[in-house]
Order: structure tokens, then C-alpha cells, then sequence
């Protein structure tokens, strides 16, 4: 029987797993079954994914990149050393990553996947999550999402319905979805959420509240250079994590700064009483969307049968406490939250293929799709009208059609655009593509107009216009800023991939995800006193610099530059007499430029 990867991209940590023998497998490397969703490139150019990646990145988290999957769908791009990449291009390097851990652990290759993306995310970080697993070399065959792929790994009592409230808070994202159970059919009746709020926010209020002691008692910024609030941050994270099962944690760091010529400690123990007020806001806000997701289903509290718990940021006892609080029931948290998602992809996976694994999947749309047309807003005829042809929560697949009509007497065109969102004013939404139905018969005022929207599993949208009286017709796929990704843009992107991919093996030998060794990562040095000193000024040093750039002449420019980067290759290489000599040509150029200005 063909085996279809279940692979949860996540914005911390990415997870894949298979069904194997009517058993669901999380597939591990050297003992770990997650991957850190971070890419980096070494110091020799190499590509770095996972754990190695994670342990540069507090370092050189100028050549390492990670939380790709907030800037899913977005144009922004992201930059590797000499080379752009796009949000996508680095996601097709982790989703790479995890299909060749699957085909060494397998001993075969593996080319199709269910991949999983929140319930929230919107069209164009849909298809932007499928543009990432074909660059990997996947074949997407289904994406679903999260919450509803967490359900699966929940069997539920045969016999009778049962709702749960599937409440998802990862490292980036937030969804809650209100799931139904029967007779081995899963429906979600509702879904809210926020593509915008996780684990990652409660590290950087942490790394704030951190920071601004650190400043009152010292006078000394740690977020005012790269290396250190990199380094800041790492504690922080594993603080957070700590703080999930520890009343106070320590948070210490050697030689994390310098202040005249004087080395610096952070040393600052953190409880649990500190800490919760400060993430206890943003809680709030996903308890918000709780009440949300019970109104759209027209349930109570009480008529959820259980509450499960999905996502590393769970963990947090204070959520807990307080959706225990307002549901008045125990929480549920039995399959590991970082690894039930994955789980449940592989699941669906094995549904696909016709094995009898668990119950089968409907799932919905989280946003209303909607065309803009001429209408009454707000009392006022007002051409920027959102006219909903496919509602919220609506089961997918599915298909619906809605007769619009032309405005003036003889109009030889209309203009079909696409919005998505709940407000009646299409400003107030976001645009997902449109097209211009051209040619339209010569006739009165009320022509009709029949636009259709065909919306698959995936969340892919197509929409057909059509001229009742003639037949004239136009399709467009709706792939938004994606589309521009396809063609030559495509198969540049994978030739650079591909590029990146053997460089790694030039220079390292096969991929690997595997947790270095104390003696190969570099977050295990400690540093000389002396050499603590010398980086401490080479940061400061090179963040003045970077701040005068803008007004320098070209030559000062370049030869800035050129002596930043001597600095950060004689820190990564702890060439000690290279980074004084830079030190001391730099410093005596931004003198002069000062002095200048």
C-alpha cells in the first residue's frame, strides 16, 4: 500500500509521520522527532537545517532564518548569506529535509504528503504552503487544517455524537475549532483563530521584560545588537518552557555585553507569578476567539464533551487554568501537542489510500468568499458592496453560485473581483483576485451575470464567470501573489534549492537534522574573558557603523562594509588578533565619519 507523509509545517518545529501496519509512526532521527523549523547557512556556506540551524542562530542570526511561516502568503523575502529566498523557497528546504528523513528511515522514496496550516490561514498562505511542498518534490495531495488534523488522533466513542474544542496555540499561530464526531464522520462546525498570535509573542514579551531590567540596572540595551538578543532570546525560550512545569527559573548568560571595556552577566531568576501577567493579555485574546467559535456553532460550553489541547504553547499552565475556568471541564492533552498534528495528517493520509483508519474528514472554510458589486452599505448605494457567495464554516468541498447584474444599458464588460471576510464593505477585507468578463452582449441594464465559486479541500479557489444570455465565459484559479511564483520564477527558485542542497553535501556530506555534539556547537563554548571583550566591542562597534551607512559616500560605504564583514568572520572563527585589527580600522573609520558629521 502506497505510504502518503503526514507533515506538520510549523512556525517552531516541524513534525512528520506515516501509518504503517494500522499504526500511526512519528518518525525520528537520532531520537528526535521534531525538527526545528529553522534554516541557516554555516560558516562555510553549507546549508544548515534543524538543530544545527537552531544552535547558529543565537551566533549568526544574521545567515539564520526562522518562524518562515509568519511571512507565509506575504511578498516579503527573507535573506541566506548572498542569496534572497522567499517564504516558500526556505519552507521547501524543511519540508526537503523531512521527506528525506522519511526515505532514510523507509529505505524508499516518498513523494506524496498531507500537509497541515491553520485553520485561519487565508488563501494566499495556502497556496503558498502548496508551492512549498512541490518545490520540495512532493506531491501536495491534501491540505487540511491543524486543529481538524489533531481531532483525528482522538478516537471517539462509536456509538454516539461527541463535540470537541480542539484549541491549537503554537509557536506562531492560534486556532480554535469546534469539531464533531459521528458515526466516523468528522465535521467542523466552526473555527476562529489568529495568524498572528503564539509561543513566539509570549518569548519576545519575556525577552522584553528581561531586557528592560537589564537596561535599568546596567544602562545597557541587549535588543540594541544581533548576537546578543539572540542569545537573550534562546534563554528566554527555554525559560518559557521551563516555566511550564517550574515554579522560577534561572536565566543566566556570561559576557553578554560590555560597558567600558567591562564585561557584562545576566543573571536573573524569573517566576512563575512574573511571568504570567505579562502573556495573560494575549491569552485573553484567544479566549476571545473561544466564545467566538462557540456563538458560530450555536453551542454552550456545556455541550462540548471534550477539550483538547494542540500546540507546544499549550503547555502554559495559565491557559489552562483559565480555559478551565471559563468551560468549567478538564482539559485534554493525551497525544503529545507538538506531535498529535502530524499524527493526524498521517491519518488522513491513510484515508486517502483507502485504509480503514479512523473516522473521515469534513472539513470548512474559515473565511467568507465574497464578490464586490453595487449595493446598499451603510444606508448608501455604495459600489464597494461585499456580496458573500460562499459563507464562514461552510463544508467543504463546496460549490455555489450567485446571479449578479449588470449596471448601465450596453455595458460591454464586468469586472468580477474577489474578496475574503466577514465586513459588508470590501475595504475592510482582503482581496484575493479578480479578473474582467469582456465581450458582454449590447443590451439593456440587468443583464445577468452567473458567477460561481468552487472551492476544493484544499481551500483552492475557482471562479467562473458566466453571460447568462450568450454563454460567454471565464475561469480563473485564484492563487493571488502566488501566482507570480509560477513559470520561470518556479524553476529558478528550485535550480536554487537544488543549488543549495549540494552545496551541503560538498561541503558536509549527506543532509542532516542531527543534534551536534558539545564539541561541534558553538552554543556550548564559553568564552575567554578576553575574548568575550573583543566580540562585546566588535557588536557595538559594527552597530554604530551600520547606523552611519546611510549617510556615507561610496567608497567610506564599501570599505565599511568590507571591514564589517572581516569582524564577523574573525568572531565565528574565533580569530582573536583578525578581530582586533579589524576592530581598531574600523573604530578609527567611524571617528572620522562622526567627526565628519
Amino acid at each position: 500500500m502506497e505510504i502518503i507523509l503526514g507533515i506538520d509545517l510549523g512556525t517552531t518545529n516541524s513534525v512528520v509521520s506515516i501509518l504503517r501496519d494500522g499504526q500511526v509512526e512519528v518518525l525520528a532521527e537520532d531520537g528526535q522527532k521534531i525538527l526545528p523549523s529553522v534554516v541557516g547557512l554555516g560558516p562555510n556556506k553549507e546549508l544548515l537545517v534543524g538543530f544545527p540551524a537552531q544552535n547558529q542562530w543565537t551566533l549568526a542570526p544574521d545567515r539564520t532564518v526562522r518562524s518562515i511561516k509568519r511571512k507565509m502568503g506575504s511578498d516579503e523575502t527573507v535573506r541566506l548569506g548572498e542569496q534572497t529566498y522567499t517564504p516558500q523557497e526556505i519552507s521547501a528546504i524543511l519540508l526537503r529535509t523531512l521527506k528525506e528523513r522519511a526515505a532514510r528511515q523507509l529505505g524508499e522514496e516518498i513523494r506524496k504528503a498531507v500537509i497541515t496550516v491553520p485553520a485561519f490561514f487565508n488563501e494566499q498562505q495556502r497556496e503558498a504552503t502548496r508551492e512549498a511542498g512541490e518545490l520540495a518534490g512532493l506531491e501536495v495531495v491534501r491540505i487540511i487544517n491543524e486543529p481538524t488534523a489533531a481531532s483525528l488522533t482522538y478516537n471517539p466513542s462509536p456509538d454516539r455524537l461527541e463535540r470537541l474544542l480542539v484549541y491549537d496555540l503554537g509557536g506562531g499561530t492560534f486556532d480554535v475549532s469546534i469539531v464533531q464526531i459521528e458515526q466516523g464522520v468528522v465535521e467542523v462546525l466552526s473555527s476562529h483563530g489568529d495568524t498572528q498570535l503564539g509561543g513566539d509573542d509570549f518569548d519576545q514579551l519575556l525577552l522584553d521584560h528581561v531586557c528592560d531590567r537589564f537596561q535599568e540596572e546596567h544602562g545597557v540595551d541587549l535588543r540594541a545588537t544581533l548576537t546578543s538578543k539572540s542569545r537573550v532570546l534562546k534563554a528566554v525560550e527555554e525559560a518559557k518552557r521551563q516555566l511550564s512545569f517550574e515554579a522560577f527559573v534561572a536565566v543566566e548568560l556570561e559576557f553578554v555585553a560590555e560597558k567600558a571595556g567591562v564585561p557584562l552577566h545576566l543573571k536573573r531568576e524569573i517566576s512563575r507569578p512574573e511571568y504570567e501577567p505579562l502573556i495573560e493579555p494575549l491569552i485573553n485574546k484567544t479566549l476571545v476567539c473561544v466564545d467566538e467559535a462557540l456563538s458560530d456553532a450555536k453551542l454552550t460550553a456545556k455541550q462540548i464533551d471534550r477539550v483538547v489541547l494542540v500546540g507546544g504553547a499549550s503547555r502554559t499552565p495559565l491557559v489552562h487554568q483559565l480555559l478551565q475556568e471559563q468551560l468549567g471541564q478538564p482539559i485534554h492533552a493525551e497525544v503529545d501537542p507538538d506531535l498529535c498534528v502530524s499524527m493526524g495528517a498521517a491519518i488522513q493520509g491513510g484515508l486517502i489510500v483507502g485504509l480503514d483508519v479512523g473516522p473521515v474528514l469534513v472539513d470548512i472554510t474559515p473565511h467568507t468568499l465574497g464578490v464586490q458589486c453595487l449595493g446598499d452599505l451603510h444606508g448608501y448605494r455604495s459600489s464597494y458592496c461585499c456580496a458573500p457567495v460562499i459563507e464562514r464554516n461552510t463544508a467543504l468541498p463546496a460549490s455555489r453560485s450567485e446571479v449578479f447584474y449588470t449596471a448601465q444599458d450596453g455595458q460591454k464588460a464586468a469586472m468580477v473581483e474577489v474578496f475574503q471576510g466577514e465586513d459588508r464593505d470590501v475595504r475592510h477585507n482582503e482581496h484575493v483576485g479578480g479578473f474582467h468578463l469582456e465581450g458582454l452582449a449590447e443590451t439593456k441594464q440587468g443583464n445577468e451575470i452567473l458567477v460561481r465559486f468552487d472551492l476544493d479541500l484544499d481551500g483552492i479557489l475557482t471562479v467562473t464567470a458566466t453571460e447568462k444570455l450568450t454563454g460567454l465565459e471565464k475561469t480563473l484559479t485564484i492563487e493571488n501573489a502566488m501566482s507570480r511564483f509560477r513559470g520561470e520564477h518556479q524553476e529558478a527558485a528550485r535550480t536554487r534549492l537544488e543549488a543549495a542542497f549540494a552545496g551541503d553535501r560538498q561541503a558536509a556530506g549527506p543532509l542532516s537534522a542531527e543534534v551536534p555534539s558539545a564539541e561541534s556547537s558553538p552554543t556550548s563554548e564559553v568564552l575567554p574573558p578576553e575574548l568575550a571583550g573583543a566580540v562585546g566591542r566588535a557588536n557595538e562597534l559594527m552597530s554604530k557603523a551600520e547606523e552611519l551607512l546611510p549617510g556615507a559616500n561610496e567608497q567610506d560605504a564599501g570599505e565599511m562594509r568590507d571591514l564589517i564583514g572581516r569582524l564577523r568572520r574573525a568572531i565565528e572563527t574565533r580569530a582573536q588578533a583578525e578581530m582586533e585589527s579589524a576592530l581598531a580600522e574600523l573604530d578609527e573609520l567611524v571617528f572620522y565619519m562622526q567627526d565628519a558629521v
